[in-house]
This record gives C-alpha cells, sequence and structure tokens, in this order.
C-alpha cells in the first residue's frame, strides 16, 4: 500500500472512530429514580361490627348514641375500656393493632351499607422535617374524635372529605358526590396530630389535641405524634340524594380512635418509620 492510501485508510478508520464515540455518547442512560419520601406506616382493619355504642362519648351507656360501624377490635361496645382492647380479638392487619376505631354509618335509602376497604394511615405529614425527626408514639390509651357529629352544614368544622376511587375527576368535597358506575363513594378524614402531652382525653374528647400550623404543633399542644388518616370506600355509587350518614348529611362525618397499639409496637414504627421518613407496610417494614 502506497504512503497516499495508508493516510487516507488512517483517515477513514479516525472519522469512524469518532461516529462511533458520538454515538455511544449520545446514548441517554437510565433515569434513577428519586426515593419518595413519605412517612408512614398502616393497618388495615375492615369493618367488625355494628352498635348503637361510643364507648368515648356515651361510656357505659348502650344504645346511647348513632348507629356506629367499628373496626379493629372485635369486642367494642359502650363498657370497652383499655383492657378489654388489650386482650380482645382484632381483624386488623398487623394483629398487634388491638385499637378501636369506629365512625357513623353510611346508609342507602335506609339500608346500611359497609365499607368494602378501610385504611388506617399513621403519617408524619402535616409539620417540618425537624419536627418529624422528633415525632414521639401515640400514648396508649388515647382517645380522639375527629370531625363534627353536630353540624347543620359543611363549614370551616367539616374536616372530612368525599371522593371516587378511581374517578379523580369528580374532585373532592365535604358532603357526598356523584361517583360514576364501576367506581367507590370513599371518605378521607385526618386526625389531629399535635397532644398537650398529659391528657389521653378531655370533656369534648377534642381539646387534648389540636392541628399543626404552619407545619409546627402550638405552643399549647407541644409533642408532635403521628398524624391518623382513616380512609374508608363504601362499594356505592351515584346518587348522593339516595345516601346519609347516622348522625346526618355527609359533612357530618367522623372518626373515633381509642389507641390500643401495644406500646412497643408503636415506638418501633414510629422510630423506624416516621422519624426517618420511610414508607413502611402494614408490618412496620420498609415496603
Amino acid at each position: 500500500m502506497t504512503t497516499k492510501g495508508a493516510a487516507m485508510l488512517a483517515s477513514r478508520l479516525f472519522a469512524l472512530l469518532t461516529l462511533l464515540i458520538g454515538m455511544v455518547a449520545v446514548v441517554p442512560r437510565p433515569a434513577v429514580a428519586e426515593p419518595v419520601r413519605v412517612a408512614e406506616f398502616l393497618a388495615d382493619c375492615p369493618f367488625s361490627h355494628r352498635l348503637p355504642d361510643d364507648p368515648i362519648v356515651f361510656p357505659g351507656l348502650p344504645g346511647a348514641s348513632h348507629m356506629h360501624s367499628f373496626f379493629g377490635s372485635r369486642v367494642t361496645n359502650a363498657h370497652t375500656q383499655l383492657n378489654d382492647l388489650l386482650n380482645g380479638a382484632t381483624n386488623c392487619n398487623p394483629a398487634v393493632d388491638k385499637s378501636s376505631y369506629w365512625v357513623p354509618t353510611l346508609y342507602k335509602d335506609g339500608a346500611p351499607v359497609e365499607p368494602a376497604i378501610v385504611t388506617f394511615y399513621y403519617l408524619g405529614e402535616g409539620v417540618r422535617d425537624d419536627i418529624i425527626a422528633r415525632i414521639q408514639p401515640l400514648p396508649l390509651g388515647l382517645r380522639i374524635v375527629a370531625g363534627n357529629a353536630t353540624a347543620t352544614g359543611p363549614d370551616h368544622t367539616t374536616i372530612s372529605r368525599w371522593s371516587c376511587l378511581h374517578a379523580g375527576h369528580v374532585g373532592a368535597s365535604k358532603d357526598f358526590v356523584t361517583c360514576p358506575p364501576g367506581t367507590m363513594l370513599e371518605s378521607y378524614l385526618d386526625f389531629p396530630q399535635c397532644w398537650n402531652g398529659r391528657d389521653l382525653d378531655s370533656a369534648d374528647h377534642k381539646s387534648h389535641m389540636a392541628y399543626p400550623v404552619a407545619g409546627a404543633c402550638p405552643s399549647t399542644h407541644p409533642v408532635p405524634v403521628p398524624k391518623l388518616r382513616q380512609v374508608i370506600r363504601y362499594p356505592v355509587s351515584g346518587d348522593p340524594s339516595h345516601f346519609r350518614l347516622a348522625s346526618g348529611g355527609g359533612f357530618t362525618m367522623h372518626g373515633d380512635f381509642f389507641n390500643a397499639w401495644p406500646e412497643a409496637e408503636m415506638e418501633r414504627r414510629v422510630r423506624d418509620c416516621i422519624r426517618p421518613i420511610i414508607k413502611c407496610g402494614a408490618d412496620g417494614r420498609p415496603s
């Protein structure tokens, strides 16, 4: 091969090598997903039983309340005390959650409708990260009522929201909504997450707790605890004029919580899931 031919070959090889390098350079690298930062653990607690009892608002008075649907503890009634829950059966997953949760029963055309899916989330959201890092376990025996059972219309006291599962275009409302066929009516309710650090209950079953303000707990309720969110899905849809709660309109939705998590289990979940902002499953392990 002549010197000129060798030079031309070298030039072509160099051009080909440059092209190949360029092609490699523009091959997109796979995206690295950012870790989802969610401080959460949960309990799935299906419907257990229905009674016109309320051991928080009307303790020791069976039949004194409007009808309630109970979840979790299978033994809850008007006479229930903490030891009854700790020693009784539960249908929660995880089974270590012996807590009792209850809400006013939903009716469609006068017939009771029980939820198809009931999940209770324990969350760190709602306060700043530095406050999440010092969240304390919910104290054993804590009792809370969230929402307004006596509301006469949707107003600032209406904490709950109604929406439709798999039909986000409907939007959320303080009252019942019209859900398309094939979807389910769902209710969301957030409990307060700031505790006064002293009382397991109060005369109105609310004053010992408070909601955060501007991402922090008020000085009157300085102890941050996990926020309980109840998510309840009912197998009904359509015209909301057919629906009512035992307490009245959809805007009267409220929730009652009687904490019976074993202290060590609650502490572990707060330590391993809430404070480090990790999403955990029902077993309290990263999901």
